[in-house]
């Protein structure tokens, strides 16, 4: 090796963790600040969800494509040209003055966003050996989990102490200097040319995008509940299009072969599976902790911090649990574990002290952190160079979808008991827990189709 790419291969793990960092991190800290940015633009706060929703459906449509222009391109072109457009995006966001422009240079900051993550991660995959990846993919994710539970803190202090701008202009620094390391470190791996799959990407982005909007705007109570439902099977028909499409493409979007390597597609239902109940504790406990036990905005967000810890703390054990037990148990058992924790939160009253409110908060970050990791690395593992970039687009797309999957069914869920009139505030909170948990308990069974010996090559001992 040389001392050249010694020095790319170094270097490139903490760019992609810069990446997935400021994805993730924007993805929550523009929650907290909705009111503040609504009255600053003369807005409903209802209507400030366009927002939101702009970002993420364009980050939704633009990530099969992410593959594609890398290997076209490179790998650190594309790259370098995601993080221009994000940071260029954000500072945009900052300087916005009404709700219009603000929509728009969120799409502006949604094409970067969508590019980012998965070509950092498809340089990842090119650059490592599978045996490598487990510890590089660990490093990579843990800002990716942090992210989503400083977002909402950040969120509350700049708002409170600073002004709602902040939460865009954080982003530029990290991102000059990821530019910068990118530049100098990132290599530029490219691939045989193949024609683009102009009709594939359509009909699958549309179908990401229909599925997307219907499902927030299911959770968000937005529209009537019949009109959400028609927008989500929509995207379901189209998506069902794109399957008869891409088995008679020769060189289609997304390939179905993927879908012949059982740990992918293993790993790819167990994401979307677990993580609806994953999902809903960043949404449900402030919430609950606001509304529920009376606390201010700032603390509830504060509260969230320990789980963040955990998942820092567990990401110097997962691979040494991974090689004791193999990924079949580890994966099993910790998603039973997580629904029960996610459960006993119905457990929890405004009444209790305090360290009995975090400490389940750390535990359960540690879980979430051990589970992310290895679902992740089981998801990549068998994937050769040739299939890599649309395995790697595939699984940056459940990943996207499932943050509004986790979000819609919880806020469905808590609806429901809503109903009842006979149950106060905390209790249709308690139910909800309950419920989430015992969908994720559920889904710990997706994980019994992996193999013993599944994963044995990421997890080999160094001698």
């Amino acid at each position: 090796m040389t001392e050249k790419k010694h020095r790319s291969m170094a270097g490139l793990p903490w760019i992609a963790a810069m990446a997935f960092f400021m994805q993730a991190l924007d993805a929550t800290i523009l929650n907290t600040a909705l009111p503040a940015i609504a009255e600053s633009l003369n807005r409903s706060p209802l209507a400030m969800q366009s927002a939101i929703i702009s970002y993420t459906l364009t980050v939704a449509m633009l990530i099969p494509a992410s593959g594609w222009l890398a290997d076209r391109f490179g790998t650190r072109r594309v790259f370098m040209l995601a993080v221009s457009l994000f940071t260029l995006g954000s500072l945009a966001c900052a300087l916005s003055t009404s709700l219009t422009s603000l929509v728009l240079f969120r799409v502006l900051q949604g094409i970067g966003g969508a590019m980012m993550m998965p070509v950092a991660r498809l340089a990842l995959l090119r650059a490592y050996p599978r045996s490598e990846l487990l510890p590089v993919l660990n490093f990579v994710t843990m800002p990716g989990l942090v992210g989503p539970i400083l977002g909402p803190v950040l969120g509350g202090v700049m708002v409170t102490w600073a002004t709602w701008h902040w939460i865009f202009l954080i982003n530029i620094p990290i991102g000059l200097a990821g530019l910068l390391y990118a530049r100098k470190y990132m290599p530029n791996f490219t691939t045989p040319r193949k024609r683009f799959d102009t009709g594939g990407f359509f009909l699958f982005g549309l179908s990401l995008v229909l599925f997307s909007c219907g499902m927030e705007l299911f959770g968000e109570k937005i529209v009537a509940s019949w009109l959400a439902c028609s927008v989500i099977l929509s995207g379901i028909v189209l998506f069902l299009l794109y399957i008869r499409h891409a088995r008679r493409h020769p060189t289609p979007l997304i390939s179905l072969h993927l879908f012949k390597t059982r740990t992918f597609s293993v790993g790819i239902a167990g994401n979307i599976a677990s993580r609806l109940g994953t999902g809903c504790v960043p949404f449900l406990m402030p919430l609950m902790l606001q509304v529920g036990f009376g606390y201010s905005a700032l603390i509830a967000g504060c509260m969230m911090a320990p789980t963040a810890m955990g998942s820092i703390l567990a990401k110097s054990l997962v691979t040494q649990v991974l090689r004791r037990l193999g990924y079949r148990k580890t994966l099993v058992g910790i998603t039973l574990f997580i629904g029960v924790m996610i459960a006993q939160f119905s457990l929890q009253s405004p009444s209790m002290e305090v360290w009995l409110l975090i400490l389940p908060l750390f535990i359960l970050g540690m879980a979430m952190s051990t589970q992310f990791t290895a679902m992740n690395t089981i998801t990549l593992a068998d994937l050769t160079d040739e299939n890599a970039s649309s395995g790697n687009s595939v699984l940056a797309v459940t990943q996207q979808l499932s943050i509004s999957l986790g979000v819609a069914v919880s806020a469905a869920v808590l609806r429901f008991y809503e109903g009842f009139e006979n149950n106060n505030t905390v209790e249709q909170f308690h139910y909800t827990f309950i419920t989430m948990g015992v969908i994720t308990l559920i889904s710990a069974f997706t994980f019994m189709l992996l193999r013993p010996k599944d994963g044995r090559n990421l997890i080999k001992e160094k001698h």
